[in-house]
């Protein structure tokens, strides 16, 4: 029995992967790759590697959560070195922490390679601090999408009113429900807000509103987008470094793997 390594392949940017994360890649017999992952990395991976693509989008999924877990094992109960390769960080809404739990139940060794969330990066590359000495002492990672069985209202007021900046992963379609909520639960309407889209790529798109405005203006923008709530916003007038680095020299555009 070989090993199973759990890699963050980071937000887009081939370049943001961590070193032992493209270790894994290239000792890898077997690669099993999400949709959001840059196919450029897999390019680095050995002439005699198998590639499964697993990759999820929100109407199709091309294999079911479960039967991902048992491919893991399977490979590593035949010997193999597996590297599960899952853009941003792994558990970060990135379901790794049930790929090690099932890994872990049977027994077979692993190891997690944390990676650079796009909760972080893709503010980041828009010009947007997700904290700031003079904006925001807190931030909050949250999904649009929640399976907890918990109070939708509760659960947005507790939201509205805890952290300075909301991150928000997969909450483009939720977008009028999830500005309305905030609003009615306290936040002021003018309250900055940005959509990045396919952040730290070459097709990074960034659309930014209020909260009262923000649904028709980013009425065009679609998956994946990172949205981002809060004063910092604001900073993204003086701090647009990459669209500045994209002006001075092309940057090639994200491919979507599948």
């Amino acid at each position: 029995m070989a090993k199973v390594y759990i890699v963050g392949a980071g937000p887009g940017d081939v370049e943001l992967i961590t070193v032992k994360g493209l270790r894994a890649i290239k000792e890898a017999d077997v690669i099993l790759y999400d949709r959001l992952i840059n196919p450029d990395l897999l390019d680095e991976a050995s002439a005699d590697a198998e590639f499964v693509y697993c990759g999820k989008s929100p109407d199709n999924h091309s294999l079911t959560q479960t039967s991902i877990n048992g491919l893991l094992c399977k490979f590593a109960l035949q010997g193999k070195t597996v590297t599960r390769l899952k853009g941003g960080d792994p558990f970060v809404f990135g379901r790794g922490g049930e790929e090690a739990e099932e890994l872990a139940r049977r027994n077979i060794p692993y190891e997690i390679v944390p990676g650079i969330t796009s909760g972080i990066a893709a503010p980041a590359y828009a010009g947007i601090p997700v904290t700031h000495r003079n904006y925001s002492s807190s931030v909050s990672f949250i999904t649009g999408v929640s399976n907890l069985g918990v109070d939708q209202e509760e659960y947005w007021e507790h939201v509205a009113k805890s952290m300075d900046t909301l991150c928000i992963y997969m909450g483009v379609k939720k977008l009028p429900q999830i500005s309305e909520r905030l609003i009615r639960h306290g936040r002021d309407p003018l309250t900055p807000i940005a959509l990045v889209h396919w952040g730290t790529t070459g097709d990074q798109l960034t659309v930014t509103g209020t909260l009262a405005d923000i649904v028709e203006k980013a009425k065009n923008v679609k998956n994946p987008s990172m949205i981002v709530v809060g004063e910092v916003v604001k900073l993204r007038d003086s701090l647009q470094w990459f669209e500045q680095l994209k002006a001075e020299a092309e940057i090639p555009a994200q491919q979507v793997v599948g």
